[in-house]
């Protein structure tokens, strides 16, 4: 939504005032420039990048435009899954555990929270460190710095489109000149002509610096920045795991750890002491149910 009604107010700012200043809309529209800007932009991304990064770009750019982000109950569901874990990890078995941890897809645990086990990478982060908590052999400072690791090379990695696009978006201006650059060679092609084509030439060639700013500092730009809030924020929901895993590991009870894990959430996003509360309790009942 926030993304639409941006563009309506860009763009509509952008051809309205200049209509308001006397200028003439269609004069705008030079397809050719377009062509020139934007195909050079997508090939050089693609000169740039893996295929693999190319194809992430599209994924990322339509997870920036609808706000695919974490919302709170997202939050509270991790939370009460791994609160429901914890519990289980203290009370049964290990034989009993690494059923839960080696399947997660048909683990009565996981399959209560559906939201959280569809994103496989958040699972098997999981299900690894709790399956370090189950061998018991590990420390916690060195399980902590292992998972800091592992963070910072999930989030380098989720990070790596942001860093391209905003490659891609620093480099339009420059291309803009050059198919500005192109559409006066194109005009000086015509120099013998009247001053009303010559003109007409001239000024569809510097169609393409305004293009290629606005293209820029208005679309890809913004675009890039959200890829990084959201991608970030996705990120974010391992260090609610790490933080209440670690707690578990310090000798927190379940109910306790989880609430470290709470704390790790951004404040104005956060679930309440009482929501959580609330969510281990319907968590507890479900188990025993």
């Amino acid at each position: 939504m926030n993304f639409i009604l941006g563009i309506v107010i860009l763009f509509g700012c952008l051809l309205g005032g200049f209509t308001m200043m006397g200028g003439h809309v269609f004069v705008l529209w030079q397809p050719y420039e377009y062509v020139v800007i934007l195909g050079a932009a997508v090939g050089t991304f693609m000169i740039g990048n893996t295929m693999k990064i190319v194809k992430e770009a599209g994924k990322a750019m339509v997870e920036a435009i609808t706000e695919s982000m974490p919302k709170p109950k997202d939050y509270v569901d991790v939370l009460a899954l791994l609160f429901v874990l914890l519990r289980e990890l203290k009370a049964k078995t290990k034989s009993e555990m690494e059923a839960h941890i080696d399947a997660p897809g048909e683990s009565d645990i996981f399959k209560a929270y559906p939201t959280v086990l569809k994103n496989t990478e958040l699972v098997t982060f999981i299900c690894d460190y709790c399956r370090l908590v189950l061998i018991g052999s590990a420390r916690p400072h060195e399980i902590e710095s292992l998972m800091e690791e592992e963070i910072d090379t999930i989030m380098r990695d989720k990070l790596k489109v942001y860093q391209a696009v905003t490659t891609m978006s620093d480099a339009l201006p420059a291309l803009g000149i050059v198919a500005a650059v192109l559409g006066v060679i194109h005009a000086m092609g015509a120099i013998d002509q009247p001053p009303e084509i010559l003109g007409e030439l001239i000024g569809s060639a510097l169609v393409g610096t305004f293009a290629g700013i606005l293209f820029s500092y208005g679309v890809f730009g913004p675009i890039s920045a959200k890829i990084k809030t959201v991608r970030e924020k996705k990120v974010r929901i391992y260090m609610i795991v790490k933080q209440t895993i670690i707690a578990f590991m310090n000798g927190s009870m379940p109910q306790v750890a989880v609430e470290h894990g709470r704390k790790a959430v951004s404040a104005y996003e956060r679930p309440t002491a009482n929501e959580l509360e609330q969510a281990t309790i319907e968590a507890a009942s479900k188990k025993a149910a």
